[in-house]
């Protein structure tokens, strides 16, 4: 590393300061109560009938409220007199096994005690049919012998593809459901055609399997929820391209059009597929999609807990820290571009021994004159963008904006003697 050392020790750090950033922060005060009363709408628990057998679909998200609202819907199925269980609906996530998608929900809190009703995490699944381009349609063994099927899950824009349903319930249905088989086959023709692929796989399975209604959330830019409505079976579709207009007005960003380097302190499945949300970064691991700042360099420091070592994304990043690479589970990072046709994610970026080095080099080559005049932005991860710091170089921008308030005076960078930001 020497020679590294050497290359990077007089490239500056600029100093920065913290903002904060404005943005529509409507929410619901309980999102709770309000599902109680959409549950309570004709088209939703009333289709339940005593003594089924009622699968609830739960996916991998950090979603906001996900483990309330899941037990929610538990409980009245219940008291409906039916006998739910938990399908963890994940496509490949949790490294593509059954213990590893049990894991994930354990993680988010969703555990048999805390929710009241068994989990039946499997990887085996049916094959029901299969569209006119040859791709087979497969859904969870566990859902299939369901006599009821319930979805719950986030609408937002995806950050791989574009078309009037990306992320939500219908893709919800098609890929979670459809485990790792069903994922693999969904992404089998790329990306190109993900917008197509998506909601013909659900329709299919709306039309052959008992789902009876899904669950919409919808967040706003500070991660917290703003809409829950029940859609019943035969208006998910419709209803589900509406939120996600709603979700893309929503979406948090950075509020610069151009950044030399974006340093992110953490990636994680548990906040993006990708890792990190690229609608927020820009950086997208396919050309099916697009938005988001111009960003020369980006840094990714570390992974969440949450995410068990796979870092899906990093390879997004030009620059990451050997302390990442030395927490990456390779079988479960690479298991998702295996499923997902797109491997670019799953490569390792150009790895530092630490963040100061590791930002050093991403300030060296994000190819501006003066390195002083570096236009650099940190945030914690792309779920938190309501906080952020900025180099001192953005000052003025930042202070003629409406939606940006000036927090702190510039300070340097903290650094520990390890060379990891404090």
């Amino acid at each position: 590393m020497s020679i590294l050392r050497e290359l990077l020790q007089d490239i500056p750090i600029p100093q920065v300061v913290k903002i904060r950033q404005k943005f529509n922060g409507d929410k619901l005060e309980n999102p709770v109560e309000e599902l109680v009363k959409e549950l309570g709408k004709p088209g939703a628990i009333d289709r339940i009938k005593p003594g089924q057998q009622v699968a609830v679909a739960v996916g991998s998200r950090g979603v906001a409220n996900i483990a309330a609202l899941t037990k929610t819907t538990i409980d009245a199925i219940k008291q409906a007199g039916a006998h739910p269980f938990i399908v963890p609906c994940m496509g490949s996530h949790g490294g593509a096994t059954a213990e590893g998608q049990r894991e994930v929900l354990h993680h988010l809190g969703i555990t048999e005690e805390a929710m009241g009703a068994p989990i039946r995490s499997s990887m085996e699944v049916v094959k029901i049919d299969q569209l006119p381009n040859g791709l087979p349609v497969y859904v969870d063994k566990y859902a299939s012998e369901a006599d009821a099927i319930i979805v719950i899950n986030r609408v937002k824009p995806h950050t791989a593809f574009r078309g009037p349903i990306e992320s939500g319930i219908m893709k919800m249905i098609s890929i979670g459901l459809g485990k790792q088989k069903g994922a693999e086959a969904c992404h089998q023709l790329g990306f190109k055609y993900m917008a197509e692929n998506v909601p013909a796989m659900a329709r299919i399975m709306l039309d052959k399997l008992p789902i009876v209604f899904g669950i919409a959330l919808v967040e706003n830019a500070y991660d917290q929820t703003c809409i829950v409505e029940v859609l019943p079976a035969e208006q998910i579709e419709e209803r589900e391209i509406e939120l996600l207009k709603i979700a893309k007005a929503r979406l948090p960003k950075i509020l610069f059009d151009q950044i030399d380097v974006l340093v992110i302190d953490y990636i994680g499945k548990n906040i993006s597929g990708d890792g990190m949300d690229p609608n927020v970064t820009g950086r997208y691991p396919t050309p099916y999609a697009h938005g988001g700042p111009d960003v020369s360099k980006m840094v990714v420091l570390d992974t969440t807990p949450e995410t068990k070592g796979n870092a899906n994304g990093v390879g997004t990043a030009d620059f990451t820290t050997q302390r990442l690479v030395d927490k990456m589970d390779l079988a479960a990072t690479y298991a998702n571009g295996l499923t997902s046709t797109v491997c670019a994610p799953t490569k390792i970026a150009t790895t530092l021994e630490n963040d100061f080095y590791a930002i050093k080099a991403a300030i060296k080559t994000c190819n501006i004159l003066d390195y002083t005049k570096c236009r650099l932005v940190r945030i914690q991860d792309t779920l938190h963008l309501g906080e952020i710091e900025i180099s001192v170089n953005l000052l003025e921008e930042a202070r003629l904006h409406p939606d940006i308030e000036i927090l702190t005076e510039p300070y340097d960078l903290p650094f520990n003697k390890e060379g990891n930001l404090i």
